[in-house]
């Protein structure tokens, strides 16, 4: 009931939307305060992705692996790099860990995550700041490199985010992306990524490496969530982490859900 609830309010309108995200990213610390979960997501899996990573990293081996599929879509050596919703910051610190760009920057709209993120992370090429996806505080022409991950469906104006990427890519600069849609939503992403002024260079539907991610982290991420959260509320947690039997999981069983990554380019 609540759940269905938090759907029809989310929709209520852009602006509606924009404030519950940014009200829930700052009261889940609170809920869920567990430092593990860094990432966020609801991971990638694939037979031909094999990572070494560090010990401490492995928990989230598969929210890791989405952003390796993501990022590694180009060369990040050297390059000035913007996440646009960072969240808990264990996509960018991987990033910034891994992949060797000159810096990579997170912005989120929730003060509370980037607080948290300024606490766990202490790499010499990663900052974290307040930002918003419609209002970039970036200057013109400024990043090689904008990534978004899992992010834009919380935003209030999808057109206005891809304008402001646009406008704080370098010429040349890639703008690297995933995210869930409604299935009935997928001609909407089509027609906003064409009436932006980035090329698309590649858009590939992921929705089954996702499934696969979400069964291999289920069991983990349904025994913390019975833990940490009060029980009036698990369901709606478990939905949000996607575990085996939850509405979310189903819909991306069903295709009612799909999950899109792309590549796009800003030209010359």
């Amino acid at each position: 009931m609540i759940l269905k609830f938090l759907v029809w309010f989310i929709q209520c309108s852009p602006s509606t939307k924009k404030w519950f995200w940014k009200r829930w990213y700052s009261l889940f610390p609170h809920i869920a305060p567990n430092p593990e979960f860094k990432c966020m997501n609801f991971g990638f899996f694939s037979e031909n992705l094999h990572l070494d990573l560090e010990t401490t990293d492995d928990v989230e081996r598969y929210p890791i692996h989405l952003y390796h599929h993501v990022a590694s879509q180009v060369e990040l050596d050297g390059k000035k790099v913007l996440e646009v919703g960072s969240g808990r910051g264990g996509g960018a610190s991987y990033i910034a860990r891994y992949l060797s760009p000159n810096h990579v920057t997170g912005i989120d709209i929730s003060p509370t995550a980037v607080e948290l993120c300024k606490t766990l992370y202490q790499e010499k090429n990663l900052s974290f700041s307040v930002g918003d996806s419609e209002n970039i505080p970036s200057e013109d022409e400024s990043m090689d490199v904008v990534i978004n991950v899992e992010s834009s469906h919380c935003y209030g104006h999808m057109d206005g985010f891809l304008s402001e990427v646009t406008r704080v890519l370098k010429p040349g600069g890639y703008f690297l992306f995933c995210d869930l849609r409604a299935a009935e939503k997928l001609d909407l992403l089509n027609n906003q990524f064409d009436s932006s002024d980035l090329d698309l260079l590649e858009k590939n539907d992921i929705t089954d490496n996702v499934i696969l991610a979400l069964e291999k982290m289920s069991d983990f991420r349904k025994k913390a969530i019975s833990k940490k959260v009060p029980w009036v509320i698990q369901d709606v947690f478990e939905s949000y982490a996607g575990v085996r039997g939850s509405k979310t999981y189903e819909s991306f069983i069903d295709r009612s859900l799909v999950y899109i990554s792309a590549m796009l380019q800003k030209p010359f």
